[in-house]
């Protein structure tokens, strides 16, 4: 009886089983072999160590990838998680038409990367975009304006501005269930003994909601490291390589260079460095987060 329920189950799983050997486990593996190979799409030869080599050492373009792509998770993470907190803070309110607000701010995360990325375009534009077109309002000259995507000095201010587009999304609605799931009790105590509302947020609610904001943390980092489609259709990595972001300059080596086994080894690279990442912040959550104590 044991035998045929383990083979049932077996055949229940097998299609998902298949589906991850096939086009998971096994491109993964592929790429891993293939990062050690030179490789065009015309012949295949094994270089041990060269690809991780040259990339480390002697390919200016690996470098000036990887530290715009940190540049910009620097900023937009940060500043993604304070939006979206403080958006997840104000829908949480018991206030006429709440789900109404929900829904509006919610919105822009379900317009499509590339739709976004076009209409940003316009938004970013110098000379009639609309964001120019804001600040000249304010009194700013045009001459004065930043051109956007046309200085690689505003280039990485742009889109770091543009990841801002989507903080009413998914890590919105995470950080409005963990604020839901903070006990009324806690508010209620200290509402008796005086705390403000400054206090009550400091001491309750981010205490209580560290465990949601290390998982958005850890999202967000892994999510804006994999940067790619705006950068791709608004600047194709320009001006002068402003936005040449880590997943772009992968892309270009497999698919317009055909150089497989050097975007292979970028991809193994750019996992060792999310991993690192995300193992120093499993190391130092014990400082920060706090989970609330089971209680029979």
């Amino acid at each position: 009886m044991a035998a045929r329920e383990g083979l049932i189950g077996t055949l229940f799983i097998a299609p998902w089983l298949i589906g991850f050997l096939v086009f998971s486990l096994g491109p993964m593996l592929a790429s891993l072999y293939l990062s050690f190979c030179k490789y065009d799409l015309h012949a295949m030869q094994w270089v041990g160590a060269e690809n991780y080599r040259r990339l480390l050492t002697t390919d200016p373009l690996f470098w000036r990838a990887l530290q715009n792509t940190i540049i910009y998770v620097a900023f937009s993470v940060p500043l993604g998680l304070a939006g979206s907190l403080a958006i997840a803070i104000l829908l949480n309110q018991n206030v006429r038409g709440q789900r109404f607000f929900r829904t509006l701010f919610y919105l822009p995360s379900l317009v499509p990367a590339v739709a976004s990325s076009l209409l940003w375009l316009w938004v970013l534009n110098s000379e009639n975009g609309l964001l120019n077109h804001c600040l000249m309002v304010l009194g700013l000259s045009h001459r004065a304006c930043p051109r956007w995507l046309e200085d690689p000095v505003w280039t990485l201010p742009a889109f770091v501005l543009m990841s801002l587009w989507g903080v009413g999304g998914a890590r919105m609605i995470i950080f409005l269930a963990g604020l839901q799931g903070i006990s009324e009790s806690y508010y209620e105590a200290a509402y008796i003994d005086g705390a403000s509302p400054w206090q009550k947020f400091c001491y309750i609610t981010i205490p209580m909601l560290s465990p949601t904001i290390f998982f958005n943390l850890i999202l967000g980092i892994i999510g804006s490291f994999q940067v790619f489609t705006s950068a791709y259709i608004m600047t194709s990595g320009g001006p002068g390589n402003a936005s040449l972001f880590y997943v772009l300059y992968l892309f270009r080596n497999a698919f317009e260079y055909f150089k497989l086994g050097k975007a292979s080894a970028m991809a193994w690279i750019l996992f060792a460095i999310l991993l690192g990442f995300t193992v120093v912040q499993f190391k130092h959550a014990k400082r920060w987060v706090h989970y609330e104590a089971a209680h029979d």
